[in-house]
């Protein structure tokens, strides 16, 4: 985009010189085809603008979040030597130290952690709760830091244990400080993880007992649920870890209310539900939003796309609750077998 908008710069600085400065217009300036060029090319032909996997919301969840060391200004597969490829202490709730490809793009296409974001400046940042100094107690103050923020402070991990007033309990807490585990006192702690599931990705948190698994086996099985084909009747898991429904509602192939209503009419193809707005205290009905179904359609993969409205007539629905499911679910939880 910048080299096409730099093109579309130098086009209109020669026309500038050779026309008449009176009577030009920009029409007669401004030339787009680079930039429309450029736009073309990147989404057309980069190895970066890629077919999206859409087996099952999972895979097109996962599929969404991937980070990529590959594609132009980056690596080769055949440069990239093991150290490239290895997991490293900066990894920690930022990008999956699980979930990779297995062969030659092991370590080189991996996934972004379950909590992680990306900031302005592009660097991916990880939450943690930060412990008051003076009281030694966690508070509810949740700060992003990047790779390099955190290397100054000790990170208590998420499983500490706590009283009711948010102190440690343990005069010796385990942390992490510059990539090393270790035991400190605790009135060295500066943050503490929020989760446990803040290290590992969105499909590798949908393991259950994960950390009872071998490392590897664990790749395979995070790998492997993105294989699953959608069922006709989908079963969700007895056993689960709480990250079904999210995992469901964010892949975006479950259809969520846009505001807060009562469902007035339910059909296998379309959902309507009218509005509840609430002023001064007293609540009115507003519009109808109309809400249509998908019905047996053809994934990206040649997999059954299909949605089942879950909700009946008279129900009050809130803003983001699941109103249909979407394939592989079942009343708003993923469900990748049976």
């Amino acid at each position: 985009f910048r080299m096409g908008l730099s093109r579309m710069e130098r086009v209109v600085r020669e026309r500038m010189s050779i026309q008449d400065t009176d009577s030009i217009t920009p029409q007669q300036l401004i030339n787009i085809r680079p930039v429309i060029a450029s736009i073309k090319e990147f989404f057309g032909s980069s190895q970066l603008s890629q077919f999206m996997d859409q087996a099952n919301p999972l895979a097109e969840l996962t599929h969404k979040r991937r980070l990529s060391a590959l594609g132009p200004g980056g690596l080769t597969r055949e440069r990239a030597q093991m150290e490239v490829r290895d997991v490293h202490y900066s990894h920690y709730g930022r990008m999956c130290p699980i979930e990779t490809p297995e062969g030659p793009n092991i370590g080189l296409i991996n996934s972004l952690s379950s909590y992680a974001r990306v900031n302005e400046f592009g660097f991916i940042e990880t939450p943690y709760r930060k412990v008051d100094l003076d009281t030694n107690s966690i508070t509810d103050q949740i700060d992003y830091l990047t790779a390099d923020e955190e290397d100054s402070y000790v990170v208590a991990q998420a499983n500490s244990r706590l009283d009711e007033n948010g102190r440690f309990l343990d005069d010796e807490v385990v942390c992490r400080f510059r990539g090393n585990n270790t035991v400190m006192a605790k009135e060295k702690m500066d943050y503490m993880d929020v989760s446990p599931k803040q290290v590992v990705s969105a499909a590798t948190a949908c393991i259950p007992f994960l950390e009872n698994d071998d490392s590897n086996r664990a790749l395979m099985g995070a790998n492997m649920q993105r294989q699953a084909v959608p069922l006709m009747n989908p079963e969700a898991p007895f056993v689960g870890t709480g990250m079904e429904h999210v995992a469901a509602r964010d892949s975006g192939a479950a259809i969520t209310a846009k505001h807060r209503g009562r469902v007035e009419h339910v059909e296998s193809n379309e959902v309507l539900v009218r509005r509840l707005v609430e002023e001064n205290g007293t609540e009115h009905e507003g519009e109808l939003d109309r809400y249509p179904l998908a019905k047996f359609k053809r994934s990206n993969s040649g997999t059954c796309y299909n949605q089942r409205p879950i909700v009946s007539v008279g129900d009050v629905v809130e803003y983001n609750e699941i109103l249909a499911d979407g394939p592989s679910m079942e009343l708003g939880e993923m469900a990748l077998g049976r």
